[in-house]
């Protein structure tokens, strides 16, 4: 499957930061994983629902995912379009695709939860996403729930910047 945002990556104490993703490398060694539960699917329709990514919590506090790797809002909303403008594709556990076809796809910044009457504090910053899941045992994995999370993959060049305090 193809790449889908650049990651932000956290080692020990030093943090690093993510740019320009570079596509042309489909080997690279530096693609992380990212995993977000389903939050709602519909099961006549084959939709589900989700944070495809989370940048910045609803507490204000950027988000740290399992993998220890961050991204920043404007590079999330960077690769979200990316991705709706050039593939729309959706696989199953990084190995096959062609399962699913994004059908809703939204980032929200503040200044769009501002434009839109979303309190501050309400929703997380983040890239939410919807798929049709068009293969039949994937389906039935969502709806058994085998498959409970959005799980992304991205490539990132890592540059490291400053701890803010405390360190371990």
């Amino acid at each position: 499957m193809k790449s889908l945002y650049d990651i932000l990556g956290i080692h020990k104490n030093s943090r690093k930061r993510a740019v320009n993703v570079d596509k042309s490398s489909e080997n690279d060694t530096s693609v992380l994983k990212g995993r977000f539960k389903i939050q709602k699917s519909e099961d006549d329709k084959r939709l589900a629902f989700g944070w495809a990514s989370i940048a910045i919590d609803e507490n204000g506090d950027q988000l740290v995912d399992w993998q220890e790797d961050m991204i920043d809002p404007e590079e999330l909303e960077k690769a979200a379009y990316n991705f709706v403008r050039l593939y729309r594709e959706g696989g199953e556990m990084h190995e096959r695709g062609d399962c699913a076809t994004l059908v809703e796809s939204v980032v929200f910044t503040e200044e769009k939860m501002i434009a839109m009457g979303i309190p501050e504090g309400t929703l997380p910053v983040g890239w939410w996403i919807g798929f049709l899941v068009t293969d039949d045992d994937v389906w039935e994995k969502v709806k058994d729930g085998t498959y409970t999370m959005f799980s992304i993959e991205g490539e990132a060049e890592r540059v490291e910047v400053e701890e803010d305090g405390d360190s371990d």
